[in-house]
């Protein structure tokens, strides 16, 4: 009942995303190891250069203002070897200690993006109807996010937005490569309107057709799709790529393991953007029990959870899950979780009867 609605919240983001453009590559930037970790990927470390009369850039980075000489010509105060230039939009003439980087003459090292397609279903069936391939309960996916960097336009992509995938425990959403497939049908749907819009269509022609390629494949029960339009809303306008958006909304679905953070691209030498590397599951329940569970087990005492690069994020073995003390687990976060999600789903069932009654009564 509640699709019947989305076109409308479309339309609304079409609305914001008519009055934004999403940020362009910056050509020129900057970057300076101010703490001395040997990094320039900290918030304030980086930056776009700004544009200044006569076709130069100069660093925002340790900028300051120029002082008036007698002469009446500026001079930098940290030094005559830094040049004053005034704003190409006008304003008082400023140095900066700090040289812009070209990117296309000096283009981003990047690092590869985590490629894990998650435990391959490449069992066979005997007669019994028996699996008989190795079996992994609550196997999970190695995947990124991006915090705020040069790379995210500087923009923080690992930003929970909220539970918007749901947990699918009873539904037809059970597996992490279809809640993917969720993600990426958001998207496409929000894609999709925008480029449309941007094409020359209204916003309702464009609204219908980011609606349409939302709505296609899903189940309504599976994903909170308002809150997944808004959560693409913001994204769409910042440097976040597809997987910054699985993570993101498998990650504040409380879905995700967060290993730990790597750098991911440097310029010159110097990193520039940093990642988070994850371990997503098919469900909260799952991610609980393999952080709480994985500590029981020898086998996972060598490995842990891998590296920020490289998540080791497999699943569980049949006998390590039969090995399993769930009386040492604290598991009243999932209890939570289930209360909580009860009580709303009485709430949505309670306004579906009151509207339906209206629509009848008004007839």
């Amino acid at each position: 009942m509640r699709l019947a609605r989305s076109p409308r919240r479309t339309m609304l983001a079409l609305c914001l995303l008519a009055a934004f453009t999403p940020p362009a590559s910056a050509q020129q930037v900057c970057a300076v190891d101010l703490d001395g970790d040997g990094e320039a990927a900290s918030a304030g470390e980086f930056a776009a250069c700004t544009a200044m009369a006569g076709g130069g850039a100069q660093c925002p980075i340790q900028q300051v203002t120029c002082m008036l000489e007698p002469t009446g010509s500026y001079a930098c105060p940290l030094g005559t070897r830094f040049a004053c230039a005034a704003p190409a939009n006008g304003g008082q003439p400023s140095c900066s200690p700090n040289p812009c980087i070209d990117t296309e003459v000096n283009p981003l090292e990047d690092e590869p993006v985590i490629d894990d397609p998650g435990t391959p279903a490449d069992g066979s069936i005997d007669a019994d109807g028996n699996c008989t391939a190795s079996i992994e309960i609550f196997s999970g996916r190695a995947m990124r996010c991006r915090p705020a960097g040069l790379k995210t336009t500087f923009s923080n992509c690992c930003k929970d937005k909220g539970k918007i995938v749901k947990d699918g425990m009873g539904s037809s959403l059970t597996s992490l490569s279809t809640k993917i497939a969720v993600a990426k049908g958001v998207f496409t749907g929000m894609k999709a309107a925008y480029t449309a819009f941007k094409a020359g269509a209204t916003a309702s022609q464009a609204a219908t057709s980011g609606a349409n390629a939302i709505i296609a494949g899903i189940d309504p029960t599976s994903i909170a799709i308002s809150l997944a339009i808004n959560f693409m809303i913001e994204v769409l306008l910042q440097g976040c790529d597809q997987q910054d958006m699985e993570t993101g909304m498998l990650r504040g679905s409380d879905m995700c393991h967060e290993v730990g953070s790597y750098c991911s691209s440097r310029i010159l030498g110097l990193c520039v953007q940093r990642s988070r590397g994850h371990c997503c599951f098919n469900t909260k329940l799952g991610r609980i029990i393999q952080e709480q569970g994985r500590p029981q087990l020898a086998a996972f005492n060598a490995q842990g959870w891998g590296t920020p690069r490289q998540p080791y994020c497999r699943g569980f073995t049949a006998e390590e899950f039969q090995a399993l003390d769930f009386s040492k687990m604290d598991l009243s976060e999932y209890y939570e979780d289930i209360e909580a999600r009860t009580q709303s789903e009485i709430q949505i069932d309670m306004e579906e009867r009151v509207d339906a009654y209206l629509q009848t009564a008004t007839n």
